[in-house]
């Protein structure tokens, strides 16, 4: 009987299958939201993104017909980079549905006549586009790093993962969503400009921004490097291809694979590449970093003020 409820229910549909008020208050179950009772397992997740996604699924019994899952919680569902400041999830109101209203749900009403619904593992979620519309209000990096994400062409390359998978988004349907009235419609409008299509990580999103903020050429992104055999060298973050420099970010990711990359920033340079390498820190220190790649330009000729 209890089975046939599924991860997480209402306790009104619990009652009428016949279970008892008695069962309901047993130490087994999650109370996540007010009248939800879910299997522990739904939320043991130890990750914050992990939990957000148990957390959707236990609130799911309670959405409200033109209710959906939005704004962060949508984008984490999805698995784009967002932060995440805490554990309430977002659900917006569709046109003039009820508000929805329970402790640990944020609520909010989306109006606009350019909002779509998409499905998620079976949840009514804000589509791509409408999603990102709705994440106005964070800093614009973290807006690029999203739109990076949505709209990444997974193409074809050595150890690339996922070749051939459509994108969630494209440009001018993000563009489309965030017309009219949005919250932080100006910052909306700023990330659109800096979107690309091939940026793998929020990190190096957030890398190119400085480099284009800090007045630097754009460099291409996520480049196959050969040496003059043809022979595979390496994928880098970014490229000045013509100038044979490359930019990578090293993140703490990089601590798994570090005698692969120690090895792969070898070959680029036995083969005459400069090879920049970008950490946190630097990232955080932008007149330095512009230095630094400036210095790079202008040993192979570029007229860098």
């Amino acid at each position: 009987m209890e089975s046939s409820l599924g991860p997480a229910f209402l306790v009104r549909d619990a009652l009428a299958s016949g279970m008892t008020r008695g069962q309901l208050r047993r130490p087994r179950w999650d109370h996540p939201f007010h009248s939800i009772r879910a299997e522990p397992d739904l939320l043991a997740e130890s990750g914050r993104e992990e939990r957000i996604r148990g957390l959707a699924r236990a609130f799911a019994p309670r959405l409200g017909t033109g209710h959906v899952f939005s704004h962060e919680t949508a984008a984490v569902l999805y698995g784009a980079p967002v932060p995440v400041g805490d554990e309430r999830i977002h659900v917006s109101a569709l046109g003039d549905a009820a508000f929805p209203r329970s402790r640990g749900v944020r609520a909010h009403r989306e109006r606009s006549p350019l909002a779509r619904v998409a499905e998620v593992d079976g949840l009514p979620v804000a589509s791509p586009p409408t999603t990102w519309a709705q994440l106005g209000h964070l800093p614009v990096d973290d807006i690029v790093a999203v739109g990076d994400f949505l709209c990444r062409v997974w193409r074809v390359g050595v150890g690339r993962p996922d070749p051939g998978r459509p994108p969630l988004a494209t440009i001018d349907e993000l563009r489309a969503a965030a017309s009219g009235r949005r919250v932080g419609a100006s910052d909306l409008r700023a990330a659109l400009e800096w979107i690309r299509r091939d940026s793998w990580s929020p990190r190096e999103s957030k890398l190119r921004c400085a480099i284009l903020r800090a007045g630097l050429p754009e460099p291409d992104l996520n480049v196959d490097v050969r040496d003059a055999s043809s022979r595979f060298l390496g994928c880098v973050d970014m490229a000045y291809r013509r100038l044979r420099i490359a930019v990578e970010y090293q993140g703490a990711m990089h601590a798994e694979t570090y005698a692969q990359d120690i090895e792969r920033i070898e070959r680029l340079r036995a083969a005459g590449w400069i090879v920049l390498q970008v950490t946190k820190d630097l990232l955080a220190r932008p007149p330095e970093l512009r230095a630094r790649i400036a210095a790079a330009l202008r040993a192979r000729g570029a007229l860098i003020r």
